[in-house]
């Protein structure tokens, strides 16, 4: 796997946007850029969380129970509720076209957590907002 993502600028991606220059570049340190063709299966629902993306180009489908739940693109995320709690996948998620990822491994997701509070934060943000969008749905 050849990292290739040292030309990014990580700032241009809302989770990492309000990253300082010294949290970026221990961000960038544990971060590895991949690509993956279409029909590749990311992640699968009930197996334990090792890798948290970030979607910098192509599509993917997140499918729960054999239901479509949203679509991902670039810029989504995906991927840091099992590290966050432990459990095993909420969802399945695949690749609809071929899609380049930025990927964390489980090891380094917490001490990145810990490195960069304002990633912390959007993180944080992006679960809530995910919670009442999904709230809302159960209640409509």
């Amino acid at each position: 796997m050849r990292d290739r993502h040292e030309h990014r600028d990580l700032r241009r991606i809302w989770l990492f946007s309000g990253c300082s220059q010294a949290e970026l570049r221990k961000i960038t340190k544990v971060l590895e850029e991949v690509t993956v063709p279409a029909g590749t299966l990311l992640v699968e629902q009930d197996e334990p969380g090792l890798l948290f993306f970030v979607v910098l180009d192509g599509t993917a489908t997140i499918v729960r129970d054999g239901r479509t739940v949203a679509p991902l693109g670039p810029g989504n995320f995906f991927g840091e509720l099992a590290l966050l709690d432990h459990r095993p996948r909420f969802a399945s998620v695949t690749s609809d076209t071929e899609m380049d990822l930025l990927v964390l491994r489980r090891r380094h997701f917490q001490r990145v957590l810990e490195a960069s509070p304002s990633m912390t934060r959007k993180l944080l943000r992006a679960m809530a907002a995910r919670l009442r969008e999904t709230d809302e749905l159960a209640y409509d």
